[in-house]
């Protein structure tokens, strides 16, 4: 590819991404004609940003010649505008006066759109692809499928238009309105963050704390990965930015490979957990209970902090076991704007949840206060330390501003595509009765025992989560279970926070788990092995989830009602850590009972259903750690050998 031409697709790129974020700007500033006229403008808009980045590095189709690229991108934007000007343009007529009598045009349009969210899907997302077709063949051919999931088929011409202009279901529904709206927003916020590098100040302060010992350098990819979760709501990214710096450290200290990659990955993990970005689900899970994000937020920190919590003692109990030690390491130097950026990041968390909670403002209204009021002091501080330090030019006064742009349209663009996505994976379900159906299967097996169906639930959960992203998996579940359980009796919150536990877990589901594939690469350690180690260090992901049905406490109501449920869950999950990481005896005769034993005892905390004598058992398990505080202090540590 020439200079010229890699020149001219930048510009290109980010015209179009200054456009993408002027008009979501203007939409936060204004909310004028409402999300689904939004969806109707933006979504092609997103497919032009996703074509061009591609263009841009060589992704669209490599193994063709660059001509045949540029004439298909060509194509691909052509389309893209016709539709998006016919669709904004009609937008009144196609949900009013057409409404159930779309002409042909209306379907041609947006029968282009949809085969243009599929070759996304197919080129970004290929399992979510072909659970597409098949959902749309089961759709349009169901009379050929055998029992209850027989139905006598619906016509091509229903399904695009299920698809498509139906803003009920599909490419234009709720969940791409919610990307550009809700979570826009929010990433909004956090493209801002990221261009002015913040997330390097965060893992600047993370190293430096490790510095301090040779047990607080493992804990640094645990606080790494919980602050670093908040601005990128990902299990993958977290592995990869996060742990580029931390596993090479901890081998390093002499932590094994595999051990290493582990918790890296069981942190990163948790940055799906952590308010006040969840990932998209939580969003989702807003959505469909129809409640504030705020409120999911809320109840959010409690499942979050024992999830970490756990997390940070198995990791203490490996860190003592296996020895670690710095070896010759320097703190890197915090310099006057990496301390600005901590700033901004905990005024950002500050701001988002005091905002919400305090003046009761959309969750969308909050991110675009809290964006004008940190951009504009975070750029007001760049120029003037560019200035301060002489020989500037607009070019480096101006790099974040690109940057920002760039992360927020990369970003923006491909969640809103993925949800489109989405869209027309639920549209197919919805149309066809699947969950209905589904939901009466999972009653039919577990009959009306709660717990039979909590385990069905979950296995079913599992199974979409080995080759499903968490949102699509939390999705199916919810649609799946949420019926048939509400309808036994129990509490909506209960059944979300349990899908949206699964749709985390299935991050780290074996045999796939995108985030082990990459701690493992970057420890040089075998996967499975890694994403095995990894579940024990994640452990307190089935805690939460078994507790939120014995102590639905911990969801229900935000605040002081959860501190019970919280203070037994955590008990449950540090006495977990303690069973599965610590040692009480040097032969393995003795100390595999009490381990056994102080197990037994925790299953007690998190089942038992009187919660008194839960909170009488958290004695014994106390006696547990207390005796082996006593006996470490006393007895040399043992190191455990293991190859890598």
């Amino acid at each position: 590819m020439s200079q010229g031409w890699k020149r001219a697709l930048d510009r290109a790129y980010y015209l179009v991404a200054a456009f993408f974020f002027v008009y979501l700007f203007a939409y936060y500033s204004t909310s004028q004609g409402g999300p689904a006229l939004l969806a109707f403008a933006l979504v092609p808009v997103t497919f032009i940003l996703y074509t061009l980045e591609g263009l841009r590095k060589n992704e669209l189709y490599p193994s063709l010649p660059a001509l045949a690229n540029a004439l298909i991108a060509a194509a691909y934007i052509v389309i893209s505008i016709v539709v998006a000007v016919y669709m904004v343009v009609n937008y009144d007529d196609i949900g009013t006066v057409r409404a159930g009598i779309w002409n042909a045009t209306d379907i041609t349009m947006g029968a282009l759109m949809v085969l243009l969210i599929m070759e996304y899907a197919r080129k970004r997302h290929l399992v979510l692809f072909v659970l597409n077709i098949l959902l749309i063949l089961y759709a349009v051919y169901g009379r050929v499928v055998p029992g209850m999931f027989f139905h006598p088929g619906l016509s091509w011409e229903r399904i695009v238009t299920a698809m498509s202009v139906e803003t009920s279901t599909g490419i234009y529904s709720s969940l791409p309105q919610l990307a550009l709206t809700v979570i826009g927003s929010f990433i909004l916020v956090l493209s801002v963050l990221r261009a002015f590098g913040c997330v390097e100040s965060i893992l600047k302060f993370s190293h430096r704390l490790a510095m301090r010992s040779a047990h607080a350098l493992p804990q640094s990819a645990v606080i790494g990965s919980m602050a670093v979760g908040t601005v990128s709501g990902s299990g993958a990214a977290n592995a990869i930015t996060v742990g580029s710096a931390t596993i090479p450290a901890m081998i390093a200290c002499g932590m094994p490979r595999t051990v290493a990659g582990a918790i890296e990955t069981a942190s990163s993990l948790g940055g799906q957990l952590m308010p006040p970005v969840m990932g998209i689900s939580a969003f989702l899970m807003a959505e469909f209970l129809g409640v504030s994000y705020f409120d999911v937020v809320a109840r959010g920190y409690a499942p979050a902090l024992i999830y970490y919590i756990g997390v940070s003692v198995s990791v203490y109990l490996l860190s003592t076991r296996y020895r670690t030690r710095i070896l010759g390491a320097k703190a890197q130097a915090m310099s006057a704007t990496d301390w600005a950026n901590l700033a901004a990041f905990a005024a950002v968390v500050a701001g988002l949840i005091l905002i919400m909670a305090i003046w009761h403002l959309a969750p969308m209204i909050a991110a675009y206060y809290v964006f004008i009021a940190v951009g504009a002091t975070l750029l007001t501080a760049h120029a003037a330390a560019t200035v301060r330090r002489g020989g500037w030019t607009w070019r480096s006064l101006g790099a974040p501003l690109g940057r920002f742009i760039e992360h927020f349209a990369s970003m923006g663009a491909d969640l809103a595509l993925l949800l489109a996505t989405l869209s027309i994976m639920t549209g197919a379900f919805v149309i066809t009765g699947v969950p209905t159906k589904v939901g009466a299967l999972l009653l039919d097996a577990a009959g009306v025992n709660l717990a039979a169906m909590v385990v069905v639930a979950f296995f079913f959960g599992a199974l979409l989560g080995t080759g499903l992203p968490p949102a699509p998996t939390y999705i199916i579940t919810a649609l799946v279970i949420a019926p048939p359980m509400i309808k036994v009796g129990v509490n909506p919150w209960v059944v979300h926070f349990f899908a949206f536990f699964l749709g985390v877990w299935g991050d780290v589901t074996p045999p796939t788990s995108i985030s082990a594939a990459i701690t493992s690469k970057i420890a040089g350690a075998p996967f499975l092995r890694t994403l095995f180690r990894a579940i024990t260090i994640c452990f307190s992901l089935f805690i939460l989830m078994a507790g939120v049905f014995t102590r639905p406490e911990l969801v229900l109501e935000p605040g002081l009602a959860q501190l019970g449920a919280m203070l037994l869950l955590t008990t449950a999950t540090i006495g977990s850590a303690f069973s599965l990481q610590a040692r009480f005896a040097e032969r393995r005769v003795i100390d595999v009972p009490l381990r056994i034993v102080l197990a037994a005892l925790v299953l007690v905390v998190i089942f038992h259903p009187d919660q008194r004598v839960a909170a009488l058992t958290c004695i014994p398990v106390g006696l547990f750690i207390a005796y082996w505080v006593v006996r470490r202090r006393n007895v040399p540590q043992f190191a455990e050998a293991e190859a890598d």
